[in-house]
């Protein structure tokens, strides 16, 4: 089932990590370098051939606001294959948007949010 209906766009900004390992780095290449010379409306991060942050693969971030959420879910979810893109609302609360606004396409994986204090 595709995210576009599974995740509704209910926040101003978001971020779609894409995550790959040492094996599947040229396929996640070729999706960043298609995102780059696309003409999407997006901010497209660093390709980390490490763990960063709360992810616990490889991953290279699609930064988006909600004018173009239709449009890059759709990109997305044509051009993953089958590399996992993990999706979530930016809203300023780092541990919430990692917990309860997100949305994956392919298989979720555990995040390690050790790094973020509840705002609650």
């Amino acid at each position: 089932m595709s995210l576009i209906t599974d995740f509704p766009n209910r926040h101003q900004a978001y971020h779609a990590h894409v995550y790959y390992e040492a094996d599947t780095e040229a396929q996640a290449d070729i999706i960043y370098q298609a995102a780059a010379a696309s003409s999407l409306p997006i901010d497209l991060g660093r390709f980390h051939r490490k763990c960063v942050g709360p992810h616990p693969k490889w991953s290279f971030q699609i930064a988006f606001d909600n004018a173009a959420f239709d449009e890059v879910m759709a990109w997305l979810e044509a051009h993953r294959g089958d590399l996992t893109v993990f999706l979530h609302g930016v809203t300023g609360d780092d541990y919430i948007d990692h917990t309860d606004h997100v949305g994956w396409m392919g298989s979720s994986v555990e995040l390690n949010l050790a790094m973020f204090k509840p705002k609650r």
